[in-house]
């Protein structure tokens, strides 16, 4: 049985007699999206999606996300879609962090459960339905896929981090390891989806600045984290965005790991045509 926990938003409201207090930030560089923000009175709505709620963490948008968007799914018992995607060059990446979902393909349905990876390349047919009698939670990234010629369509990707092996930094006595879902010598994909752990202590023991444009959403323990020139306290449930080049670095607070499901653009040239798009 898998020690490994993964957060789940609550919703509901604040109390009226709460402060209004919080660590929300939104900067050009950069933002966080507490886990206390994540409320009934944010959530969205889709078509085609029955007994769903959504939280929205990241969207393509002028001065936030270039590359892709991320929702954070809640699926009531009988909730799902037989058409969640409108847009056929869309690629989706799915983990789920709570309940049950059936994965509905070409070849057959899949039992997605907490830890279930799912990578759908774009122009897969796909549905999903929540057949059980709880609410499921996951994530879902969506990109506009970016063809190469005289390379091959990507493979669609169905398994559970389980039966994935973490790689561990070089010289960090696997204190710091990613769980790859993804091959990353594989140029047919243009995104990757990891899961980076930090053991109790254990950092990021510099500025990463780099062209990847990153998502993360801390799914167990907590950690002071570097973004830009701030060090800001983020906690299992908490949303960041990092602009690409955007300084990063981190120490695991403890008293357990610190983990954190990881989004990035790769394996693409920089868009020449388009200022700022990568």
């Amino acid at each position: 049985m898998s020690s490994r926990t993964y957060h789940v938003p609550q919703g509901g409201h604040p109390r009226q007699t709460d402060l209004l207090s919080g660590r929300a930030v939104f900067t050009n560089a950069y933002a966080v999206i507490p886990n206390g923000v994540q409320r009934d009175i944010v959530v969205s709505h889709l078509p085609h999606w029955g007994n769903t709620r959504l939280w929205v963490l990241a969207r393509p948008l002028s001065g936030f996300a270039e590359t892709f968007a991320h929702y954070l799914m809640d699926v009531a018992p009988a909730g799902g879609s037989e058409m969640p995607e409108p847009d056929k060059e869309a690629e989706a990446a799915l983990f789920v962090v709570g309940g049950k979902l059936s994965l509905a393909l070409a070849d057959g349905e899949r039992e997605l459960l907490p830890g279930s990876f799912a990578y759908i390349p774009p122009g897969c047919a796909w549905r999903i339905r929540n057949r059980s009698s709880s609410p499921a939670q996951f994530h879902w990234i969506r990109k506009l896929y970016q063809r190469v010629a005289g390379l091959a369509a990507p493979d669609l990707i169905v398994m559970n981090e389980d039966s994935v092996a973490p790689t561990p930094m070089p010289d960090t006595d696997g204190r710091w390891a990613t769980t790859r879902f993804i091959d990353p010598a594989d140029m047919r994909y243009d995104m990757h989806l990891n899961i980076v752990t930090f053991e109790p202590g254990a950092s990021i023991p510099f500025a990463e600045t780099h062209v990847m444009e990153h998502g993360l959403y801390v799914l167990e323990g907590k950690a002071v984290y570097r973004l830009n020139q701030d060090w800001v306290e983020v906690e299992a449930g908490d949303y960041m965005w990092l602009r690409a080049f955007c300084p990063q670095a981190c120490y695991a607070g403890g008293p357990g790991r610190f983990r954190y499901l990881l989004y990035k653009d790769v394996n693409r040239h920089m868009n020449l045509r388009v200022p700022g798009a990568a």
